[in-house]
Formats: C-alpha cells, structure tokens, sequence
C-alpha cells in the first residue's frame, strides 16, 4: 500500500470513531499552565489590591468584621474597637488575692508584692485600686456609666475598655495608686506624686510597664495608673499585638 492509500485508510477509521469518544488537542490555556478560575482569581486580586491604594476605609469596613450590638463601631482589620484590642478572661484557678476584694494572675501578684515591699523599704505606699475584672463587671463599666453620664461609644472607649476588651480581664493588668496622695487615685495627677515617679524608674525590675503613657498608638486617654505585667511568656502573648503597635 502507498502512502496514499494508507492516509486514507488513517483517515476512514478515525471517521469510523463517533465524536464523542475522539480526543480533542489541550486547549490553549492548559497549555500555558493557568485555568480560566485561576486567571478570574488573579484579575481580582489585581481589583482589590487597586482598591484597597485608592479607597483603604471601605474596603477595611467591607472586609472587617461586622459591628459590636450596642455600640456604633466595628473591630477594625487588627481586632481593635474603639482603640482597644480584645483580650479574653482568665480561668479562676490562676487568679490570687493581693487586696481586699482584689486578685491578680498569680505570677503578677508575686512580682506586684516583690515591688510594693521594694517602694515600701523606700518610705512610698503603693496600693492596688483594681486588678482583675470579669467581663460582666466590665460591661457594667462600660454601657451604664456611658449611659448615666451621657457618653457616646467612643467618648467612654477613651477612659474605659468595651467588655471583652480590657487588659483588667487577662489577670495581668492592675490599677495603682499613692496611699500617701489618696486624691490623686484613678487621675492623671497621679503622674505628679512619688510613687509614680518610683514607679518610672523600678517598675520595669518587676515586670510592669505602663499600658496607655501619653499619646499612645492605641488612642487610649493617658492612664499613669494602669500598668501591666509582662514577666511571663503568657504575658507576653496577649500583649504582644500591643506592643507591635507601639513601636
């Protein structure tokens, strides 16, 4: 058989082949290795990332997660509401009293006792106004003392952490005062007493650091009575997007 009658041979059987079962040749775009889903994905990952350089507050509200029932504000793409980050509540069992009617997580409490004998050998008082608070506590704190004295959300955030996002939750973070300069207590005259200034300059031996100084990146009221252990690899952990802000 010559070459001709071989092609039309070849060619009789493959029309004997019904269409269906014939392999067809690859299209194009498997050959150059992307699928029509993977090019659409890319094409609007270019969309959004455009987006996202020429409208940023719309698209953060549009991709964040939706807003808190009571107030006018949503957690932004960090976890933040209203400045603050959320931090959840610590077991019970590692809570120890340190006051009257006070408790902190055990690790601080043994470093905030170590410190308070430190400024006592030194003639100051240092006293504990507030340590741990439950969530429920802190939702008192937040929604009825906004109500009563006439607060917006975003007035109270500045003084006071919505529930579910206060350090005072984690067992870590406690109020000091001066029991020698008792008016100053929860002010920020505070920052004009001896203690504090003790405070500035030992608190870090024992761990503390202060959680809101002045304009701080979180947009909290400056708090030179609120300070937070961090002596712990715990500690560390739930104060660790924190930190990454304020520096």
């Amino acid at each position: 058989m010559n070459g001709a009658k071989r092609g039309r041979a070849a060619q009789q059987g493959v029309d004997d082949i019904p269409v269906a079962h014939r392999s067809t040749p690859k299209s194009s775009s498997r050959a150059s290795g992307f699928s029509p889903l993977a090019n659409a994905v890319a094409a609007m990952v270019v969309v959004l990332t455009a987006l996202a350089l020429i409208f940023p507050q719309p698209l953060r509200r549009l991709l964040g997660p939706p807003p808190i029932q009571g107030l006018n504000a949503r957690p932004g793409i960090d976890g933040r509401l209203l400045g603050h980050f959320p931090y959840g509540e610590i077991r019970s069992r590692e809570l120890t009293p340190i006051a009257p009617g006070i408790e902190l997580q055990r690790d601080a409490a043994e470093s905030f006792a170590a410190m308070q004998a430190a400024a006592a050998a030194e003639g100051m008082d240092l006293v504990v106004l507030s340590g741990y608070r439950s969530t429920s506590l802190q939702k008192h704190l937040f929604f009825d003392v906004k109500a009563e004295r006439n607060q917006t959300a975003r007035e109270r955030a500045l003084v006071s952490a919505p529930p579910g996002y206060s350090e005072h939750a984690t067992g870590f973070a406690l109020d000091i005062g001066d029991g020698n300069a008792a008016g100053t207590n929860l002010s920020q005259s505070f920052d004009q007493t001896a203690a504090f200034a003790w405070l500035q300059a030992n608190a870090a031996r024992y761990q503390f650091a202060l959680s809101f100084p002045r304009s701080n990146a979180q947009g909290v009221n400056y708090e030179p009575w609120h300070w937070r252990y961090e002596g712990s690899t715990d500690a560390l952990k739930v104060f660790e997007p924190a930190q990454r802000l304020a520096k």
